[in-house]
C-alpha cells in the first residue's frame, strides 16, 4: 500500500515541480502514472523512494514513513529508475548478487531466482559479462532483475519497459499481474497510453505538479464519451 499526503517539491525556490499530491494506492493494484514530459513524474517517484524529500507533506510505504523510518520503508520496495546506467564495471551476475546481499536474499533463494529472471528476459548468456557492455534494453532488464531478486511487495517502475524487446516487455507485463494478483502493489510511470489501458486497475494523470485524475480509465471514458485514450489525455492535461 501507498500513501501520499499533500507533497510538494520546489526547485531552485521557483519551480513548483510536484503542487499538493495526494492519492492512496491500495494492495493489489497497478497504477499508471502519466503525464507529459516534465509533468513532475520522476520527481514524485524519487520522493516516494527516499531520493529527494518533500518540501512538505509525506509518504508511507505499508505504513512506514520513508523520511522518518527510511531503512525500514526502503525493504518495503524496489526500484527501477528512469536510467539503467548504473554498476557499469560490474558483471551482471556480479551486480544481481550485490542486490541480493542488500536484502538479505539466501543463497537458494537468489539461485532460484536468477535462473527463473535470467530465463523470462533472455540474459542468461549475459551474465558473466559487463554491464558496461550491455545494450540500453539490456542494462534495463538487469536492473529489472535486481529489483525484483528480493521479492519486495511494492514495486515502484520509471518507464519500466522503455528499451525492452516485445518478448521481454510482455514477461515484465506478466510479472506485474502476478505480483498484484498475490495482494502486492504496482506504480508504474509510461508514455505508452496503450500499456496503461491494458495494465492498470487505476491511472494518475499530473501535469505541472498537480494530480489532475486518479482512477480507472473506465469512469474516465464515461467522462469523455466517444473520446479515444489519447483525446482523453490531450483534453485533460491542455485544460490544467
Amino acid at each position: 500500500m501507498i500513501e501520499i499526503k499533500n507533497i510538494s517539491k520546489t526547485y531552485s525556490g521557483q519551480v513548483k515541480a510536484v503542487n499538493q499530491l495526494s492519492l492512496t494506492v491500495e494492495a493489489g493494484e497497478i497504477i499508471g502514472f502519466i503525464g507529459p514530459n516534465g509533468a513532475g513524474k520522476t520527481t514524485t517517484l524519487k520522493m516516494m523512494t527516499g531520493i529527494l524529500n518533500p518540501d512538505e507533506g509525506e509518504i508511507l510505504l505499508n505504513g512506514i514513513n520513508i523520511q522518518s523510518s527510511p531503512l525500514k520503508a526502503k525493504q518495503q520496495f524496489g526500484f527501477v529508475p528512469d536510467t539503467p546506467d548504473i554498476f557499469l564495471r560490474l558483471k551482471g551476475i556480479e551486480y544481481l548478487n550485490f542486490m541480493a546481499d542488500i536484502y538479505d536474499v539466501d543463497e537458494n533463494t537468489r539461485r532460484e531466482r536468477i535462473h527463473k529472471y535470467a530465463e523470462a528476459f533472455q540474459m542468461t548468456s549475459a551474465l558473466n559479462d559487463k554491464i558496461l557492455s550491455y545494450s540500453h534494453g539490456m542494462r534495463q532488464k538487469i536492473v529489472v532483475m535486481g529489483v525484483l531478486i528480493h521479492s519486495p511487495s511494492i514495486w515502484i517502475l520509471d518507464e519500466p519497459l522503455t528499451g525492452l524487446d516485445p518478448q521481454s516487455a510482455f514477461a515484465l507485463k506478466e510479472m506485474m499481474r502476478e505480483h498484484v494478483s498475490l495482494g502486492k502493489t504496482v506504480f508504474f510511470s509510461t508514455h505508452v497510453l496503450e500499456v496503461a489501458e491494458k495494465l492498470c486497475s487505476k491511472v494518475a494523470i499530473i501535469n505541472k505538479g498537480a494530480l489532475l485524475y486518479f482512477g480507472s480509465l473506465e469512469q474516465l471514458k464515461l467522462d469523455h464519451p466517444n473520446a479515444s485514450l489519447e483525446d482523453i489525455f490531450l483534453k485533460v492535461t491542455q485544460n490544467a
